[in-house]
């Protein structure tokens, strides 16, 4: 058996190593794709994120692989939270703006600030959040959108986890779920598909419960787990989630994870945190 883990191992390590590789060479030869498709989705398409100081150095090749999709998004906005004004983007990113990007400065929102303005200033759009690190393949957006079109009133991503609930209806422990989970849809009552952020995720135009927009509370409940947040009041608005039928190779640049939250969430707990402090406030997750 410690063989055999030893081999997938390597094996994985192997598969990635020769992604990242791809992944390079796709954004230095940025822009690859210059026919895009219509999305035909009926409403705006915007793809949006945001970004910090100590992440600007891969930034650059992350929104150019959002750039350089075969689906074209009527926008792609970065949205920098205005305490980080004061550090200039790097002029590469700046660049961008040539090709479509726009940059635009929110309210101190931290991770929130990927959907939070956008959602404010279209909430007639579908909105699809992506994380400022990792590479995307340029039939990701494509992905998304045809899976929305077959299911447009769920909200969809490409990476998910299954949630178990306990008999009352909380959420086990987040050491017991199942991360990134093949299936697309959850098995049954006593589970959740839990998408999360770094696959990107879509949600169309009327996906959640009109506290979503509570900055105060969402600042106090679950400061760093906004997608968790998202999750919560997308089901409270009586939205389900879906995962595409397509797999997300998780394709990471080397060192961005220096900085990411998953190192608290993930080893300090904050993932039970928060969903404990949501289920005190809102009761079991609908």
């Amino acid at each position: 058996m410690r063989g055999t883990y030893r081999i997938k191992r390597f094996l994985h390590r192997r598969k990635m190593r020769r992604l990242l590789s791809e992944a390079e060479r796709q954004v230095a030869r940025f822009p690859t794709i210059t026919q895009r498709k219509a999305h035909g989705l009926g409403h705006p398409l915007i793809v949006s994120l945001t970004s910090y100081p100590p992440r600007y150095d891969f930034l650059t090749k992350t929104i150019r692989s959002l750039l350089d999709q075969t689906v074209k998004a009527d926008h792609t906005i970065l949205w920098i939270d205005q305490s980080d004004e004061a550090a200039p983007l790097p002029q590469s990113v700046l660049d961008l703006r040539e090709h479509g990007l726009e940059i635009r400065s929110c309210p101190d929102w931290r991770s929130y600030s990927k959907l939070i303005p956008a959602l404010a200033e279209h909430p007639e759009a579908t909105i699809v959040t992506t994380d400022d690190d990792v590479f995307y393949r340029p039939d990701w957006l494509e992905t998304l959108v045809e899976t929305s079109k077959r299911h447009p009133k769920e909200v969809v991503g490409t990476r998910l986890h299954l949630a178990p609930l306990k008999v009352d209806g909380r959420f086990e422990n987040y050491s017991d779920w199942t991360l990134a989970s093949h299936l697309q849809s959850a098995p049954d009552a006593g589970s959740r598909l839990f998408p999360t952020g770094v696959g990107g995720v879509l949600y169309p135009p009327g996906a959640f419960d009109p506290q979503v927009m509570d900055d105060s509370l969402f600042m106090r409940l679950a400061p760093r787990g906004d997608d968790i947040w998202f999750f919560w009041m997308a089901r409270m608005a009586g939205t389900t989630q879906r995962r595409t039928a397509q797999w997300f190779d998780l394709v990471e640049w080397p060192s961005s994870q220096d900085v990411a939250l998953a190192a608290d969430n993930l080893h300090g707990e904050g993932n039970d945190r928060q969903i404990r402090a949501m289920e005190a406030h809102f009761g079991p997750v609908p």
